[in-house]
């Protein structure tokens, strides 16, 4: 089984490729987790699972062979966003065998996913965005290529993805508009204010000639050496400056875009229209960002308003009601 399982899962990854437009990170995790990875520590792989208890063709899978390899995944302590996570694969590495005509039945239909837990995502305040937006040093270009990039993930609430990917072509300073090429190669447009468009305005103008290459090409974001930034290196720049900025928090690329959403919907942006600036596909993705905004109301709420407050007549105290 397992050479034809391998070969299998490659026709998946050109499915996911080029039909599907997945991103790199979707298809790089869902082959990890149908094929497995042993340099990240006990094998979790579906295919090398199936192999290790004697289960020779997908058709043998069933509801108890799936409610046996979650609770092995179990015992291994497997994240739960995990076991959700390589559970969608299965579905969807299942769903392309029967479309391709490989099994007659799927038996992922009747498995439940775990319930995950739903963590608020963290942000930054404004004295801490107003921090990190002040630490680049614009007078030189590589401090301009970082303000840039800077203004632009709090203007734009883009994925590490869709910045470092952006390409000149995408951006018009004209109308402060950029056609960001997001998840599943969907086009969105996000507008930007005049701060980043001023520190954008001024690394084209200024920096990016200075660090322009025969390998450039349409990149915005170049490095020292004129090829395009990664994103590995975007993220190291972010948690260099957020360090230098003395913010505690663990900053990141994403951190920011959160930032951006909360931001927004604190100054009182309707739900939907955020939902188009971030290019989410489904509106309960944006809605967590209401609990956080939520949240900061009543903190603010209960520190600030009078009749938020009770007084103790015994002691003396003042409560929060």
């Amino acid at each position: 089984m397992q050479n034809a399982a391998h070969g299998y899962v490659e026709c998946f990854v050109d499915y996911l490729e080029a039909e599907k437009h997945a991103s790199r990170y979707t298809v790089r995790n869902y082959k990890i987790d149908l094929i497995g990875n042993k340099q990240r520590g006990t094998e979790k792989g579906f295919i090398p699972y199936l192999k290790q208890h004697n289960i020779h063709s997908f058709e043998e899978v069933n509801k108890p062979v799936m409610r046996a390899y979650l609770g092995y995944l179990i015992d291994r302590r497997t994240a739960k966003a995990s076991i959700a996570r390589k559970l969608s694969a299965i579905r969807s590495f299942y769903r392309f065998l029967a479309r391709e005509h490989i099994i007659e039945h799927n038996p992922l239909e009747l498995v439940v996913s775990p319930k995950l837990e739903r963590h608020l995502p963290e942000f930054l305040t404004h004295d801490e965005i107003n921090a990190l937006l002040s630490i680049p040093d614009c007078t030189t270009k590589l401090g301009q290529r970082d303000g840039a990039i800077l203004e632009l993930f709090y203007a734009a609430g883009m994925r590490v993805s869709e910045l470092a990917g952006l390409n000149l072509h995408q951006i018009d300073l004209g109308s402060r508009e950029i056609r960001v090429i997001g998840k599943g190669s969907k086009e969105r447009l996000v507008i930007i204010g005049t701060p980043a468009e001023l520190a954008l305005q001024k690394y084209l103008r200024l920096a990016r000639p200075m660090l322009n290459s025969q390998s450039s090409g349409q990149a915005v974001f170049l490095n020292y050496k004129g090829g395009r930034l990664t994103e590995r290196w975007v993220q190291i720049l972010i948690l260099k400056y957020a360090r230098a900025a003395g913010i505690s928090k663990k900053v990141h690329p994403h951190l920011l875009r959160h930032t951006f959403a909360t931001h927004l919907l604190d100054g009182g942006a309707d739900l939907r229209v955020v939902q188009d600036l971030l290019g989410h596909a489904n509106l309960s993705t944006t809605q967590i960002y209401t609990h956080i905004t939520q949240k900061q109301a009543r903190r603010v709420y209960l520190a600030s308003h009078p009749m938020a407050q009770i007084k103790d007549n015994e002691n003396g105290r003042i409560e929060s009601a």
